[in-house]
């Protein structure tokens, strides 16, 4: 049974990673002469005197103990990646591999005859808008793993999972456009929304503040403002961004499939939603771990801060592309989901729910956003994880 709150099913799990340490005996190592640039004449003395004094002999280094890495400011080798700290890492990228797939799986035929014979005007809004929405923030995404968080990780075994996380979101770009061009929009034009809607452009350029916090050259993690800095931003991406934005972002489309409309669009975002709870849940996860090995207490006013601003954001970018409701799906429904879904994700970072109260206003969007295995094998792909179940979405 795989979940938002526990896709890889660790919770249920009674198997405990054992950790052997192998100790073998060290010197130090030989040091040649160094070559010194820019330092005072008593500097490199200082530090001839110290090689001379020091015997000319091969050693070993110190072998990696898993006990010493972390997830941020770890000094155990990176390039290094076994034996394991956090083995949880590793199975969340073994079972993503379960999900491969790419956009050509699909059969979008139907597709093209909806969006030209079928949806109404409010309907067609809705459907180009959000793709217009998720075309520049899978981007977004892409880049603040690939770009901003990895490599920041000290444990190889995290930085194997956000690569193939970086794939994925560059395979979501992909299926986005996939899309677009199958359908035949203008693409110049679809793609340009996000700089020209205010309510789109809104929600991108909150993502940009957070990615160029962290897309820095000098940052330091030893400095407490710039790891608390470093936490919060990787909170909101795994917790908001695609936690509640994505999850939210995908529901307009799976609204339009409960009418029998765009089908292939909507079975492209069963399998990106797949991905998406991984991400989401391996965010959470490392986050809470950076808490635990920092002692890290972020500042309440900040959280709620965040919590208000994807609120604001979400509220007008749904008002935006449903302006008046479509046959299932309103922007009260949108907005409300939202909430919801911010309060399970607070709930897995162990916080205080933002919106307590809210409620399930997309009941039939858990079992919207199952893979169903019951296809026609000759029109398309079965679309299940190589181990089966279903997605719990409690």
């Amino acid at each position: 049974m795989l979940s938002w709150d526990d896709p890889l099913g660790f919770n249920s799990s009674k198997q405990k990673q054992k950790q052997q340490a192998a100790s073998i005996a060290t010197e130090p190592a030989a040091t040649a002469n160094p070559v010194v640039i820019g330092k005072t004449l008593d500097t490199v003395r200082q530090q001839e005197q110290s090689v001379k004094a020091k015997p000319a002999v091969t050693t070993t280094m110190e072998p990696v103990h898993a006990e010493d890495k972390r997830v941020v400011n770890g000094l155990t080798d990176v390039n290094q990646l076994a034996p394991f700290k956090y083995p949880w890492a590793w199975e969340f990228f073994l079972n993503a591999n379960k999900n491969h797939w790419t956009p050509l799986d699909i059969n979008m035929t139907q597709d093209v005859q909806d969006y030209q014979h079928r949806l109404i005007p409010e309907q067609r809004h809705v459907y180009e808008n959000v793709l217009a929405y998720l075309t520049t923030s899978d981007v977004l995404a892409m880049r603040n793993i690939g770009l901003a968080v990895m490599e920041k990780m000290t444990a190889p075994e995290l930085q194997i999972y956000q690569a193939r996380q970086v794939y994925e979101e560059a395979l979501h770009t992909w299926t986005y456009q996939h899309c677009i061009e199958t359908i035949g929009l203008d693409q110049g034009e679809i793609y340009n929304r996000y700089r020209v809607v205010p309510e789109i452009n809104h929600k991108i350029q909150i993502t940009n503040r957070r990615l160029h916090s962290i897309l820095r050259a000098d940052i330091d993690l030893t400095n407490r403002d710039e790891l608390n800095n470093f936490v919060m931003s990787y909170m909101f991406f795994a917790a908001v961004f695609e936690g509640c934005w994505f999850y939210n972002g995908f529901s307009p489309i799976f609204a339009l499939q409960r009418q029998g409309l765009m089908k292939g669009t909507a079975e492209q975002l069963q399998y990106i939603m797949r991905d998406e709870v991984l991400h989401c849940a391996f965010g959470i996860r490392v986050v809470k771990q950076i808490f635990a090995e920092n002692s890290i207490t972020l500042d309440p006013r900040e959280i709620r801060q965040m919590w208000d601003e994807s609120e604001a954001a979400e509220t007008d970018y749904a008002r935006y592309i449903l302006p008046t409701p479509i046959i299932g799906y309103s922007a009260e429904n949108h907005v409300e989901q939202f909430r919801h879904t911010a309060n399970r994700r607070a709930r897995q970072l162990g916080l205080e729910e933002p919106f307590p109260g809210a409620r399930n206003a997309l009941p039939w969007l858990d079992e919207q956003a199952n893979l169903r295995k019951e296809k026609n094998f000759f029109e398309t792909r079965v679309t299940e994880y190589q181990t089966g179940g279903a997605l719990s979405w409690g």
